[in-house]
């Protein structure tokens, strides 16, 4: 029984050196950029991590600039007011 606790809490420990969990959580980033497509409310537009954003419920035109926000290394994003 206690050398199954010690194996459970030695793997923990090793699991949040090798995985931190604050991995998991992404920080949100903020950017202006330029709308480049708007195909039946999905938009398209680069960012400065040269990742192709989507934008799902989007009402801007091609060529319109816009603040979003979006997770750190993710493809989606938001447009913020």
């Amino acid at each position: 029984m206690i050398f199954g606790g010690i194996l459970v809490l030695a793997g923990l420990v090793i699991a949040t050196v090798v995985f931190p969990f604050w991995n998991l959580i992404r920080a949100d980033v903020y950017e202006e950029v330029v709308i480049l497509s708007n195909d039946n409310g999905v938009c398209a537009a680069d960012t400065s991590d040269e990742i192709p954003k989507q934008i799902e419920n989007c009402n801007a035109q091609a060529g319109e600039t816009v603040t979003i926000r979006y997770g750190e290394g993710l493809a989606w994003a938001e447009i913020v007011p």
